[in-house]
């Protein structure tokens, strides 16, 4: 099969605009494709595919799909480069209709940025049906013509790091365990000689006196994980590394706090930031990007058994400070609170945390963008122009006082998991709780609740689990690698 692009002209008299392969295809087929496309009425909207058969003896089946206008670029009001999006969109579209066609292979017109073009088809063939027996047919996509095969493995390796995260968050909770998550990670690693995995028993995590994470972990039979990885990138393996942190929570049922049954399940991607910081990390080493990352994630399930957190309970993190559990399901903010104690161990360069903490960013922000709170203006303009690129939007949220006052304010302890005036401001009072274990000056917290999973709000996404916003930490990664 072979997908290729076509421009709308913003006329209606139905003259094509392709792309330079497509082009080259048309004239290969001594003008039958430009013909064929004007006598389907009006031209392609974005996002709309025609489908011919017989053209070309190589390509049996050839998919035209609208990439709306032709010099788009960034658009302000919507932050993000709309040609990139039109692109990634149009390609999967069209991977899609060849792999309906039950064709195994599909190659993919770069339309002026193979990059994007090579995301769109791989994030857009991506479906987790390892656990079915009738599975959709596997489409190998490859680039059309080879004078831009390096930016396109580029993004071929971009959109691998999402699908693993995607995979990681849409298997279920039995198969997907604190130990079994750390263990797949491990062996995605394991090619890579500058890249040491440490998985850290319960033992090591007492001896940190993680009493925080340690409390949420009790509650369940599945033992507690912590997970380190190095990856040594930089020339200089003593260069300032940045620190990704992941909320590791591999089923969240609420603890004692418990969450209502009706889609209690897609809680199996509690562990969202863990899957996506974990799985940029696999992506930095695919790339080789030269800077130092070190990835902690702490694992393990939040259940409500006799051991369980009871509300009101105190626990102690592991800078000292105490933690009053006014609400068992408030638990992601404990396993990162030990977390990013830990990550000031390394002499941070930047420490970015990512989780699905909060239901009031779903509220605030819905899946349109991460919200990021951050102390540091530099971090967020490095984030902020990442996302631009990568069309998986990050949006700043305020770090105010007013949050941390409702924090603290705590009648048995120095701090409360929850706001003390309950849903307001939840997102922000649970950023606020985090900063209280933060002393670095270069720190940003990425609630990720609102991106979790898609309906069809991401075009090039199928339904279920996103695995976003890992290209962005990827571009991010990227940028802090050059910016000296």
């Amino acid at each position: 099969g072979l997908v290729l692009g076509v421009y709308s002209s913003g006329k209606d008299d139905g003259a094509a605009q392709f792309t330079s392969a497509g082009d080259a295809f048309d004239r290969l087929v001594s003008g039958k494709l430009r013909a064929l496309l004007s006598l389907c009425g009006p031209p392609l909207k974005k996002g709309k595919t025609r489908i011919f058969h017989g053209l070309h003896q190589d390509f049996p089946s050839v998919v035209v799909v609208g990439l709306g206008k032709k010099n788009a670029g960034i658009n302000e009001q919507e932050n993000w480069n709309e040609g990139k999006e039109n692109i990634r969109t149009a390609v999967a579209v069209g991977c899609r209709q060849i792999q309906d066609l039950e064709i195994p292979c599909v190659e993919v017109d770069p339309c002026g940025d193979a990059q994007a073009a090579a995301e769109g088809a791989v994030l857009g063939l991506h479906e987790y049906n390892e656990l079915k027996q009738k599975k959709k047919p596997v489409v190998t996509p490859q680039l059309h013509g080879s004078a831009e095969g390096q930016a396109w493995q580029k993004g071929v390796i971009y959109a691998e790091g999402q699908n693993l995260a995607r995979y990681l968050m849409e298997a279920p909770a039995n198969y997907i365990t604190p130990v079994k998550f750390a263990e797949h990670i491990e062996q995605k690693l394991r090619t890579f000689s500058n890249v040491k995995v440490h998985i850290r028993p319960e033992s090591w995590i007492t001896a940190q006196e993680m009493g925080a994470f340690l409390s949420v972990a009790k509650g369940s039979a599945e033992p507690p994980i912590f997970l380190e990885i190095h990856y040594l990138g930089s020339a200089n393996s003593d260069d300032s590394p940045l620190v990704f942190v992941g909320k590791g929570v591999t089923f969240d049922s609420g603890g004692i706090s418990l969450k209502p049954s009706s889609g209690m399940d897609a809680m199996r991607a509690d562990m969202g930031g863990a899957a996506t910081v974990c799985s940029a990390i696999v992506t930095a080493a695919a790339l080789n990007l030269p800077l130092n990352i070190i990835g902690l994630a702490p694992l393990c399930e939040n259940m409500p058994s006799g051991k369980a957190n009871k509300p009101g309970d105190v626990v102690r993190a592991k800078n000292g400070k105490t933690i009053q559990v006014d609400n068992t399901d408030a638990e992601g903010r404990l396993l990162l609170a030990d977390a990013l104690c830990y990550a000031h161990n390394f002499n941070a360069r930047a420490i970015v945390n990512a989780a699905t903490l909060t239901g009031a960013m779903d509220v605030a922000l819905g899946s349109a963008a991460t919200g990021v709170f951050t102390n540091s203006s530099w971090l967020w303009a490095h984030l902020y122009e990442a996302s631009i690129l990568t069309g998986d939007r990050v949006w700043r949220m305020p770090l105010f006082e007013h949050y941390t006052k409702q924090v603290t304010d705590c009648p048995l302890a120095d701090v409360s998991n929850i706001g003390k005036y309950s849903r307001a401001g939840g997102a922000c009072t649970a950023a606020a709780f985090l900063k209280e274990f933060v002393t670095a000056s270069h720190w940003a917290h990425l609630d990720i609740a609102g991106v979790m999973s898609n309906k069809d709000e991401v075009p090039y996404l199928r339904k279920g689990m996103a695995g976003r916003p890992t290209r962005t930490l990827v571009e991010f990664a990227a940028r802090l690698s050059q910016d000296s």
